[in-house]
């Protein structure tokens, strides 16, 4: 199945306000059961045991509201690995009023070199360009320490069809037009392995999680 790049409405808020916070409850919805949480704290449970390390400081870039980093924080404090989130996002009414948060461009972090542990982002690589994924990547990995991790779709023609037949669950138009824009534009494991090659990243790591999910880690050059 060919990628085709779209326009997502939510990208520009291009709905009510009332269109647009339910479309936010359903990528809640979305990553509470279909992988979004578990996929983050499996990769960053990956990183603590080859780093050796119990506390890490998170940079979520593209976070809204920071929904699965602060909830993937609660679950791995369970197994005793804490978890210090900062929240970036292009837009200020995005993020939510608690925490640490950062109006800023994903493409030019507004950070020194190494400032975070982590730098992770959600359902954002898929947004990007080829191109543009390369430079995220690379902007990442300078202002982390030990890796970046990526929590994105995996497009599928199954994958599709299951978007499609959701449909009548979803709160807003706005997601039954930005789901299927999402898998029709996402990439493919093997994709994104290529162009990541393309960046700084010293090794990269591809898994696959419930439901159509690949958790990606770039391991920064010289970390575990």
């Amino acid at each position: 199945m060919k990628r085709i790049p779209t326009a997502e409405l939510l990208d520009n808020d291009a709905g009510t306000e009332a269109e647009v916070a339910d479309s936010l409850l359903d990528l809640r919805w979305f990553n509470r059961w279909f992988g979004g949480i578990t996929t983050t704290g499996k990769m960053i449970q990956h990183v603590a045991g080859r780093a050796r390390r119990k506390s890490f400081s998170l940079l979520e870039v593209a976070a809204g509201s920071g929904y699965v980093p602060h909830s993937a924080r609660k679950a791995l404090s369970k197994g005793g690995i804490q978890l210090d989130v900062t929240l970036l996002d292009r837009a200020a009414s995005h993020l939510s009023n608690g925490g640490r948060s950062i109006v800023g461009d994903a493409l030019a972090l507004p950070f020194r070199d190494t400032s975070f542990d982590l730098v992770g982002c959600g359902l954002f690589a898929h947004h990007l360009s080829p191109d543009q994924l390369v430079r995220f990547v690379n902007e990442a990995l300078r202002v982390s320490r030990c890796a970046v991790l990526i929590n994105d779709l995996i497009r599928h023609p199954t994958h599709l069809a299951l978007v499609y037949a959701g449909v009548p669950l979803y709160r807003s138009r706005i997601t039954r037009h930005d789901a299927p824009a999402s898998v029709l534009q996402a990439y493919t494991p093997d994709e994104m392995r290529e162009i990541l090659g393309r960046t700084a990243a010293a090794r990269v790591e591809i898994g696959r999680s419930y439901l159509f999910r690949m958790g990606v880690i770039a391991w920064k050059a010289g970390a575990s």
